[in-house]
């Protein structure tokens, strides 16, 4: 007896990193899924009702409900062929605690656009090269974190480069990159695959810097 496919719908916001990771995880995937979008600021007492933490994403799976985007990206890797994760339980392992290195990496360019002073931007802007240093120490193949097999590290990485590309239209990084070239190239690699280009909204580039860098009224605000 087949059993049925669930129904998938992933709830969004059109500027939300971590909703991007799961789309992209998705269209690797190559799963049908509806996407609803909402308004994070003002969201319907139906999303207040289901979402623990007032946060998206959200994956209803049919009824159920599945909230925080790596636990989401952890199900449908174990859900759905093929598999993203590597099998040696070493290099999974070591992948996961990567992958909250991109979120540390997304939560320093929030705090980039919204520095109030040059000072604060430049600390921030620092602070990020000796991560991006750390994580090329890392990198030992191409054009993907693990070679030539797109995995669900290269997912969770993607949003944080597309984000930084985004700063960078606003206010140029100038050496941010330099000291890092094998970051550099995986950075473009990712940028450049289909998954990750049609994971958004055409429109994100604009909604970020009129939604978002503008709106957060920072230092950066001064390049635009």
């Amino acid at each position: 007896m087949t059993l049925a496919t669930p129904k998938l719908e992933l709830i969004s916001f059109k500027l939300c990193p971590f909703v991007q990771r799961a789309v992209i995880v998705l269209k690797e995937k190559g799963i049908d899924f509806d996407l609803t979008y909402i308004d994070v600021y003002n969201p319907p007492e139906w999303f207040k009702a289901i979402s623990p933490f007032g946060k998206v994403p959200l994956l209803k799976v049919d009824d159920a409900v599945l909230f925080e985007s790596a636990v989401i990206m952890e199900y449908l890797d174990e859900a759905y062929a093929p598999q993203l994760h590597p099998d040696n339980l070493i290099d999974k392992a070591q992948q996961r605690g990567w992958m909250e290195f991109s979120s540390d990496l997304l939560g320093n360019t929030y705090q980039m656009l919204i520095a109030k002073t040059e000072s604060d931007f430049d600390s921030l802007y620092q602070s990020m090269q000796s991560k991006l240093i750390r994580l090329e120490n890392t990198l030992t193949a191409s054009p993907y974190y693990s070679g030539e097999t797109f995995r669900l590290i290269d997912a969770a990485f993607a949003p944080y480069f597309m984000r930084i590309s985004f700063v960078a239209h606003c206010k140029p990084l100038g050496d941010l990159f330099n000291d890092t070239p094998k970051v550099a190239a995986w950075r473009d690699a990712l940028l450049a695959r289909e998954s990750v280009q049609t994971s958004v909204v055409a429109e994100l580039g604009d909604l970020y810097r009129t939604n978002f860098v503008m709106k957060n009224d920072g230092f950066i605000c001064q390049f635009l």
